[in-house]
């Protein structure tokens, strides 16, 4: 049965797509062909994904810069107890969580280089516009708008990556792109120093907000031209790069492909528990980076070093941070082995968080923690991005669950925005306990997945023998699962479609 006669899905597009499954027929690539295409994909999507996430983040996170820059007392009153400001900054992912799944899912039915364009022009001028706000209000849906269009980046990006790359090559590519977070977290800290400097008729708040707005706007108009879609559609690459780009898309999977829907696994990822389970340990990521985000400037104060000081301090971490994260990833990728590298990096994020709560007069060791915080979450968080990119099967089914995870995981930003009040400086111990208690909770989760996908490789091992490596893997009926009940002409009957599928532990 071919997609478009297919009962669960829905054909969206009348444009015909290539079929995958005979283009995996054709002569298979030669390792000199497979390494210049992805040289050649590396030098097109790679340094253009990157600075759009780049640019994402430095809108997402500016409002801790700016609150050292004097925003609290020129528009919430001067927020004595910092609860306005943490509204502020939660109502970004207020946004952030209600958007993923549909934005996500329907990023299936649009060609990656217009969707990309629409998101970053819309979170750019939503940032741009955070510089007019005058009052509480202009400011919380600013930032609730931002959130909106950043919920139908994030979660696309590891979707859109696997078109193009195989399993053991998306770890890396997803912790450079990861990576940017640090390099933002840097680069804003510098940037937020030298217009703390700026002698103009605006205020500094203002000038970092458009400044860092400005560029999301002009990397979404360029990804119009820029950004490859598709293998099977883009014009970027020639016939035969066409053909072993697709090729290697069909490794260890082939589904639904193109601009269609299958409705069975948009399902089968919100009903599925390893989704969930995944949700919980991103929770704690995200917990840890909304706080990295907004407070780690106010906590780097608390050591004793001045607003301007503290701005360029955030610059080591999050550079150390991105360097590690860079190193687990390719440890990761090589070993083909998520879940240990989950467990070692949420606990050293954890026995950060106990630093600080444990050491209150040593300031060299409470600065030394920030780096195992900023190492251990980033590094953990594009591990879990790789985890789920491939174990989730088909194109519909990750699109669906990694946005569901993401936004079950950007609760525990909202929570990592109220962390930290003022009434609880200079220790912010309940901050530190609660971002420390959901780090080893991540581990032990991460424990009980790994557990779980080593056992039922083995028992699929046992039950149909040991899959071909890199061979392709009927998945379109139903995703990553290997049996289903089937119900027809008042018949049930057994369909097993991917008992060749393995996850990956």
């Amino acid at each position: 049965m071919n997609e478009k006669d297919s009962p669960s899905e829905q054909e969206v597009t009348p444009t015909p797509q290539p079929d995958r499954e005979a283009v995996t027929r054709d002569e298979k690539a030669t390792p000199a062909e497979e390494k210049h295409l992805v040289r050649r994909l590396d030098m097109r999507i790679m340094p253009f994904i990157c600075c759009l996430f780049l640019c994402s983040y430095l809108d997402r996170v500016n409002l801790g810069n700016a609150r050292l820059q004097g925003l609290p007392q020129d528009i919430l009153g001067g927020d004595p107890t910092g609860v306005l400001f943490d509204w502020a900054n939660s109502a970004f992912y207020f946004s952030f969580v209600l958007c993923p799944v549909p934005l996500t899912v329907l990023s299936k039915l649009c060609p990656p280089r217009i969707w990309f364009c629409l998101v970053a022009v819309g979170w750019g001028v939503s940032a741009v516009l955070m510089a007019t706000s005058f009052n509480f209000a202009g400011l919380f849906v600013s930032r609730l708008a931002i959130g909106a269009f950043e919920g139908g980046f994030s979660p696309t990006v590891p979707l859109y990556l696997s078109f193009f790359y195989t399993p053991r090559e998306q770890g890396l590519r997803l912790a450079v792109y990861t990576a940017f977070a640090g390099v933002a977290g840097a680069f804003g800290g510098l940037l937020a120093f030298g217009i703390q400097h700026a002698h103009i008729a605006i205020e500094n708040w203002r000038l970092l907000f458009i400044v860092e707005g400005t560029p999301s706007i002009v990397l979404g108009l360029l990804a119009l031209f820029f950004l490859p879609d598709r293998p099977e559609q883009t014009s970027y690459l020639n016939e035969r790069e066409r053909q072993v780009a697709l090729e290697r898309a069909n490794r260890g999977t082939s589904a639904d492909a193109g601009q269609v829907i299958n409705r069975s696994h948009v399902y089968g990822a919100l009903t599925d528990w390893k989704v969930y389970a995944g949700g919980l340990q991103f929770l704690a990521a995200a917990a840890s980076f909304s706080s990295i985000a907004a407070f780690l400037p106010t906590i780097i104060t608390t050591f004793g070093y001045t607003n301007a000081l503290a701005q360029l301090l955030t610059v080591p971490p999050y550079a150390v941070g991105s360097i590690v994260l860079c190193l687990v990833s390719y440890a990761s990728d090589r070993s083909q082995l998520r879940g240990p590298f989950v467990i070692a990096t949420s606990s050293l994020s954890g026995i950060g968080y106990i630093l600080l709560v444990t050491v209150a007069d040593n300031k060299h060791v409470r600065y030394f923690a920030t780096f195992c915080i900023t190492s251990g979450t980033y590094s953990m968080g594009s591990i879990l991005f790789a985890w789920y990119c491939h174990n989730l099967g088909s194109e519909s089914k990750k699109a669906a669950g990694t946005a569901l995870y993401m936004a079950i995981g950007q609760c525990g930003a909202v929570l990592g925005s109220h962390l930290y009040p003022l009434t609880q400086g200079p220790r912010y111990l309940k901050g530190f306990g609660v971002n420390c208690a959901l780090h080893f909770f991540s581990a032990a989760v991460a424990a009980v997945l790994m557990v779980y996908y080593h056992l039922e490789n083995r028992r699929r091992d046992e039950k149909y023998g040991k899959p071909v490596c890199d061979a392709m893997v009927n998945t379109r009926e139903l995703a990553d699962k290997v049996s289903a009940r089937r119900v027809a002409d008042g018949m049930s009957s057994l369909v097993s479609q991917a008992p060749a599928f393995r996850y990956t532990p």
